[in-house]
């Protein structure tokens, strides 16, 4: 995939490397009994998910980087697996955690329910943090997991404010309700405050806001951020800039098999598109575009050679 013109300023995603455990069920979990079901190991996390897509919609002459924290159990598979997408991974490896797991049961409408143990991303510090990362990047994309532990939200502070000195935009991804409401909806928004985007879902959005429809929670977060992209699903996205809502699109048909990563996908088609010069309305389709790619998918990354049904051996001690 090559695009004319000069190349497009890159991206740095700060994030999370999870190892996923995906088990696609066919019919309901029987509590205390086997229930059948097709098991396979991918690489995934939010962060690694959003960039693994944004290197594979961008090609071979586009730059991606991702900042994050790993264990020496699956460490360097991680590492291998991001290079074959064109992620340039930094990736900083525990010795004395694993690499975070996410065991992800998938029924037969796609839909998800997770166990997970963030493990050596939990632990992502200041210490991990490097600004040589930040020349040649127009925008750092940070997914707020990073946030929900107190380590990674001194190391999102830190990332931020530089981000800033250095002129370089910054988005954020709300991760997940539950965490966010643990954290604290407030504390979100106030530590947030730097992102000059935000790219919530639809429970995020109405979580962050209390508004009653994605339309005014759009509206009232691009109030504080200056634009906002609420992920709508099967239903398409909108964007919002300055209190008012610029774009809105509708989904894009898909086979769904597996909603896990749908959408880290989404944001890196819009984050990629804007990155070019793409308005809102373009930028919202290619994070539709990605989005539906994902879901035909069994887990979170794009098709690389990746067999279906392969389960994936990992080096343990």
């Amino acid at each position: 995939m090559t695009h004319a013109g000069p190349p497009a300023p890159g991206l740095l995603v700060v994030g999370d490397v999870v190892t996923d455990v995906v088990a696609l069920h066919g019919a309901p979990l029987a509590p205390g009994t086997d229930t059948a079901a097709e098991i396979v190991l991918r690489p995934g996390g939010s962060g690694a998910n959003t960039a693994a897509w944004a290197a594979h919609l961008a090609g071979p002459d586009g730059d991606v980087r991702l900042l994050a924290r790993v264990g020496r159990d699956t460490g360097e598979w991680h590492a291998d697996e991001l290079r074959r997408t064109g992620v340039r991974p930094h990736l900083a490896v525990d010795p004395g955690h694993p690499t975070a797991v996410v065991i992800a049961m998938v029924d037969a409408t796609g839909e998800r329910t997770m166990l997970t143990n963030r493990g050596a991303g939990g632990r992502i510090s200041p210490d991990d943090w490097d600004v040589s990362l930040l020349p040649g990047a127009g925008l750092l994309h940070l997914s707020a997991y990073t946030m929900f532990a107190e380590p990674g939200l001194r190391l999102a502070r830190l990332a931020m404010a530089q981000a800033a000195a250095a002129g370089v935009r910054v988005s954020v991804d709300p991760a997940s309700t539950g965490p966010l409401r643990e954290f604290g909806v407030e504390r979100f928004l106030a530590e947030s405050a730097g992102a000059d985007l935000i790219i919530p879902n639809l429970d995020e959005a109405l979580l962050l806001t209390g508004a009653p429809t994605p339309g005014r929670a759009a509206e009232i977060l691009s109030g504080r951020y200056g634009t906002a992209v609420v992920k709508l699903g099967p239903q398409g996205a909108l964007a919002a800039t300055g209190g008012r809502v610029v774009a809105t699109v509708e989904g894009i048909r898909a086979e769904v098999v597996d909603t896990t990563g749908a959408g880290d996908a989404f944001a890196a088609g819009y984050l990629t598109a804007s990155l070019r010069g793409a308005g809102e309305e373009a930028a919202l389709r290619a994070g539709c575009r990605a989005g539906a790619a994902c879901v035909a998918l069994v887990g979170g990354r794009p098709r690389y050679g990746l067999e279906v049904n392969r389960l994936y051996p990992i080096h343990a001690d």
